[in-house]
């Protein structure tokens, strides 16, 4: 079997990647909604790829591998990974899970990520119906300090895209930031896990401050405080520092491509949890690599997963139910309702009571109703399915 075109379309906002064979068997895979850039980089990936075995996945990722880096630039790279698993799988006639070494739970407890910017303590809960565990976006990674004056020492720059705003806050926004999450805790009670998502921007002093505030609370972790979302680098010292300071497990990952990139933070124990993404991380081989190796670390892995769509909630069921012990959760994406007439695979409801069953049809599990699929190409993606 060999690789006879690389493909990518526009459905429903989110570029789908297709890797089409000699042989008739394709893979798919997805990127997020906010990456339309990667259909103009697919030319280069094509001309590498034609003429390949799709079934040797080390093999075939190895050579575009290196057109990958921190996130935003290793999402093609992880996409194409995801669809030739797929290939395998559909050429096995073995779901993804088995050719990854086995699954070690027949349900993957996921949470819920909600309370972008200022929903409220019972919007999140109404939003949690069903979940264990959900997280919450503030200061830095919500836009919140952008509406709120006198939170941050100096002005918002308001410059695009995250990441860019950082700095000290005023004694005001450090206690407002306290008595919101205490306050989403009182509201959530013991009977779901909380989560925050805080940055990244903050200073060294102001992180350990917060996260000392909070151990009360029990929480699951405070996540990319320092550094994260695309961020191109991890600080693993300055981690080590804050984590060192608290009992409130710090977390961080996203956006990191790769292995060797999550060496520090993992061999010097710098966080208490890590959150790749298989969708910028390299794939789903790459992140049980290093779930593996932070297990050995006593590094607890809740794997991102906000944008992936609806292939790439395919591939983190298929990848989480193979991870070790110290898995906790992964991060549900955001499905628009239609997908779920698009796609066909998944279990009906996708989620209960926290957890997703995970299945054993071949590949992602997951297949196209490709006449509905049909109806949301635009006029530049006709032959997609051809």
């Amino acid at each position: 079997m060999k690789i006879t075109d690389v493909r990518c379309a526009t459905i429903k906002q989110y570029p789908v990647i297709r890797v089409v064979t000699d042989e008739g068997i394709d893979g798919f895979s997805q990127v997020e909604f906010y990456k339309p850039y990667v259909k103009a980089q697919l030319p280069l990936y094509r001309s590498i790829l034609l003429g390949q075995k799709p079934t040797e996945v080390e093999r075939t990722v190895r050579s575009i591998r290196k057109l990958g880096g921190f996130k935003p630039w290793g999402s093609l790279v992880s996409a194409i990974e995801v669809a030739l698993w797929d290939i395998a799988g559909k050429a096995a006639g073995l779901p993804i899970h088995r050719l990854l070494g086995g699954k070690l739970r027949d349900r993957v407890r996921v949470y819920n990520t909600g309370g972008v910017g200022y929903a409220s303590p019972t919007e999140l809960r109404q939003g949690s119906e069903g979940f264990t565990i959900a997280k919450y976006a503030t200061a830095y990674h919500g836009g919140e300090f952008e509406k709120l004056s006198g939170h941050t020492i100096g002005d918002w720059d308001g410059g695009p895209g995250r990441g860019i705003n950082r700095g000290p806050l005023t004694e005001r926004g450090l206690q407002h930031q306290i008595e919101k999450v205490y306050a989403l805790k009182e509201q959530l009670g013991d009977g779901i896990g909380l989560a925050m998502d805080c940055g990244p921007g903050w200073t060294l002093a102001d992180a350990i401050r917060f996260a000392k505030a909070l151990e009360p609370l029990n929480l699951m972790w405070l996540e990319d405080l320092i550094t994260g979302d695309y961020s191109p680098y991890t600080s693993p010292g300055l981690y080590r520092d804050l984590t060192t300071s608290t009992t409130t497990p710090i977390h961080t990952g996203e956006q990191i491509y790769l292995r060797q990139n999550f060496m520090d933070l993992i061999e010097h124990r710098a966080v208490d949890v890590i959150g790749p993404d298989p969708l910028d991380v390299g794939g789903l081989a790459e992140l049980k690599w290093i779930a593996e190796y932070a297990d050995l670390h006593s590094i607890s892995i809740a794997p991102h997963g906000i944008g992936d769509g609806i292939f790439g909630l395919a591939a983190l069921i298929q990848v989480s139910s193979t991870l070790p012990q110290n898995f906790i959760a992964f991060e549900c994406p955001r499905i628009d309702p239609p997908w779920y007439d698009i796609v066909q695979g998944l279990p009906s409801p996708v989620i209960q009571d926290g957890f997703v069953t995970v299945g054993d049809q071949p590949g992602l599990g997951v297949v196209f109703n490709v006449e509905a699929a049909k109806s949301y190409l635009s006029s530049d993606d006709l032959d997609f399915f051809d």
